[in-house]
This record gives C-alpha cells, sequence and structure tokens, in this order.
C-alpha cells in the first residue's frame, strides 16, 4: 500500500501541503497552526472553509439540514481545495471521502494524528456545539472505531500525539516529514 501512495500524481519531497487527519480532538487545528510556523507554510482549516461556504457554523448546518447535507458540502470543500505550500487541518470526517483524499493527496502528505480514545474523551468536551456528525444513538467511542481504519487507510505517516505538547507534536511531524520525503 506504501507503493501504491508513493505513485501519486507527484512525488512525496515534490508535494507542498501538509494534510492533517484525525479525530476531532485530536489537535489538527492547534496542532496544524504551530507546524505551519515551523515549516513556513500557510495554515487552511477546511471546517472553517464549509463555514464560510454556507455562512453558518458546522454545528448550524448539522442540527438545520442533518448530517448527509453537512457531508455533501464538507466533500465539495476538500475536492475544490487548490491551495499550495499549506498545512491543511481537515475535519474529522474528511478521511471518508476517498476521491477527496486522492484530491488533496495529489499535492500533499496526509498526517494521521491519533490519539488513543481516552485522549479523545478527555478533549472532546463541547460535543453538542463542535459539529461532529454522530448517527442516531452512536457514541465518541463507536465513532472513534469507525473512522480508524479510515486515517490508517489514507494516511502517509502516522504520529502519536496523545501526551505530546503542541510544539514538540509539531516538531516531530516536521522531522518525519523530512525523512517521508527523502
Amino acid at each position: 500500500m506504501r507503493q501504491e501512495k508513493m505513485n501519486q500524481a507527484k512525488t512525496a519531497n515534490q508535494k507542498s501541503n501538509i494534510v492533517l487527519v484525525g479525530m476531532p480532538a485530536s489537535g489538527k487545528s492547534t496542532i496544524g497552526v504551530v507546524l505551519a510556523k515551523i515549516m513556513g507554510k500557510e495554515f487552511v482549516d477546511t471546517d472553517i472553509n464549509i463555514q464560510h461556504v454556507e455562512g453558518r457554523t458546522l454545528q448550524e448546518i448539522i442540527d438545520t439540514d442533518g448530517n448527509d447535507y453537512f457531508r455533501k458540502v464538507e466533500e465539495e470543500v476538500l475536492l475544490g481545495f487548490d491551495e499550495e505550500n499549506s498545512v491543511v487541518a481537515t475535519g474529522g470526517s474528511a478521511a471518508y471521502y476517498e476521491a477527496a483524499m486522492d484530491h488533496l493527496r495529489e499535492n500533499g502528505i496526509v498526517v494521521y494524528l491519533n490519539v488513543p480514545l481516552e485522549g479523545i474523551l478527555e478533549r472532546l468536551t463541547n460535543l453538542e456545539t463542535r459539529g461532529v456528525t454522530l448517527k442516531p444513538g452512536q457514541t465518541i467511542a463507536d465513532l472513534y472505531e469507525e473512522r480508524r481504519p479510515y486515517y490508517e487507510k489514507c494516511s502517509d505517516i502516522t504520529v502519536e500525539t496523545d501526551e505530546m505538547e503542541i510544539w514538540k507534536a509539531a516538531e516531530e511531524i516536521a522531522e518525519k516529514i523530512k525523512v517521508f520525503t527523502r
């Protein structure tokens, strides 16, 4: 599978974006800002792009139009992404969209920020307002188990970030990217 990922449109050392995937509260936005500073790149949060397109918060989209509509908008935003030289924090459900992840991978190295379920549960305190797409009766533990294989499948690099300070996590990602692109 690694060889397959390396045979994408550009080789790893030609790709200018770093695409962060992972569960809600895994640190994609927080670590992403620091990583962008370290690597001299722009920072883009696709959840903010969705809010800009829709003119409302993620939670308002979900509450008003439902999970299916939200996912449609999210996929469209990801498929339309064309920034370069950026660290990209994706929404937690981005890995569901194979075509969108292939599009992001064309010019990006995908990094999975892996945090154990216990860490996600500790960090994810604002579930009612955060904009997480849960099915009726689905728990965060269920969602974690459902999404983990998608993150593993779409990523080039995995970084365990649970016990790390933000700067340390960003530095480790930067180092792994350097190794990956050699």
